[in-house]
């Protein structure tokens, strides 16, 4: 069995590797070929080109990388043709990957499968009907994706979302941190504004106002800010002169012990203030109360506001078929009500302990590991597929 198999991001290379090792017990002689990161290259991938040569967000970025970008699609969906895989695997960055199923179908019948299904049920559900023109299943990483996928003509498969195999700190983890961190018994709000420098440039000053409110109303409450690598030097300038001495987790000062500091942050914490994104679920899985806050700029602010088709962007919301997770989007993404909001969870913690667990076993925790369940999807939309 042939496999050719794309990811751009690093998300996309941890599914990619699962998806593989999936495969790989399921046919023991399935051969691979693609573009990957490091977890899929150490799976055995030998990778067409470097996958950060695709990993082009945001639109300026990929107007300025145009040429560079297409010639890259070209090669791709060329590279499969030739190939003559029984399947192409294109693993989410749909800016690439349906770009190169489209080619790929143009000149071939071979069988696309795109993972990670687009968010048509949030914004622009057009987008589906474009993509059954080249795509013949998805895999789906929410259980409410399907009927959406299925209703523009797809086959679509849940699959189940990773969060539920990534590792946990300990009880040990989670008392060393404390231990080493200086925090002793006191309460503690884990602050998340995100991975990106626009994000984190236009939270900081609302986090920060929110964390003055909370520091005056509780002033034993310690704040910890595990910082993303990119943006790890501008966090700690932005919350210099916060109040209450907050403790910024730098992962180029922590080395190979990043990860595990980071986790052992999330299970430590007593609440969490975050961005809007897939970090709820991190925190779902480790039963942290949260309050998620986010804003954009006007332009944005205006543009989907308009396209939103849902009433909470907060995936343990959505996932939970709950509201109990406090939001504050757009103009809402205010310091007062936020630090109101964070307090109160702070009070009644277990208010959103049935939510998160529901979140997690919707997810698949406790049952075949994600990357199980794609091979198998995989396969068996091969051996339905009907013969060219």
């Amino acid at each position: 069995m042939r496999v050719f198999v794309t990811a751009g991001e690093a998300s996309g290379d941890k599914l990619g590797a699962a998806l593989m090792q999936g495969l790989r017990a399921l046919r023991p002689n399935v051969t691979f070929e693609g573009i990957g990161g490091p977890r899929m290259i150490e799976e055995g991938l030998q990778s067409l080109f470097p996958m950060d040569e695709i990993s082009i967000m945001g639109i300026s970025e990929i107007l300025s990388q145009y040429f560079a970008l297409k010639a890259r699609i070209r090669e791709t969906a060329e590279a499969v043709i030739a190939a003559k895989p029984d399947v192409l695997v294109t693993i989410d960055l749909p800016e690439f990957s349906l770009r190169v199923a489209r080619l790929v179908k143009e000149k071939s019948d071979i069988r696309v499968v795109h993972y990670v299904a687009p968010t048509v049920w949030a914004w622009r559900p057009g987008r589906a009907a474009k993509m059954a023109r080249h795509v013949d299943q998805v895999l789906a990483l929410f259980p409410f994706e399907p009927p959406y996928m299925e209703a523009a003509g797809m086959r679509c498969d849940f699959v189940g979302h990773p969060v539920v195999t990534d590792p946990q700190a300990t009880a040990a983890d989670v008392a060393r941190f404390r231990l080493t961190q200086g925090l002793g018994e006191a309460p503690m709000l884990l602050v998340l504004p995100g991975s990106r420098r626009s994000e984190v440039t236009r939270l900081a000053p609302v986090f920060g106002e929110v964390i003055a409110r909370l520091h005056a109303a509780r002033p034993d409450l310690r704040f910890v800010l595990p910082a993303a690598a990119p943006v790890a030097g501008l966090v700690q300038a932005l919350v210099a002169d916060w109040p209450g001495r907050p403790i910024v987790l730098d992962p180029r000062d922590l080395g190979a012990e990043a990860a595990l500091v980071k986790r052992s942050a999330f299970a430590a914490a007593d609440v969490a203030l975050a961005a809007s994104g897939t970090v709820s679920l991190e925190l779902a899985a480790v039963g942290t109360p949260m309050v998620v806050a986010y804003d954009m700029n006007w332009i944005s602010r205006q543009v989907i506001g308009r396209m939103l088709r849902i009433d909470t962007v907060t995936l343990v919301n959505l996932v939970s078929d709950t509201r109990v997770v406090p939001e504050f989007i757009g103009p809402k993404c205010r310091p007062g009500p936020i630090a109101e909001a964070v307090l109160a969870t702070l009070d009644a913690p277990q208010a959103q302990a049935r939510a998160m667990a529901l979140t997690m076993d919707r997810l698949g925790l406790d049952g075949p590991a994600p990357g199980t369940r794609a091979a198998q999807a995989v396969l068996d939309g091969l051996a339905d597929a009907p013969r060219p």
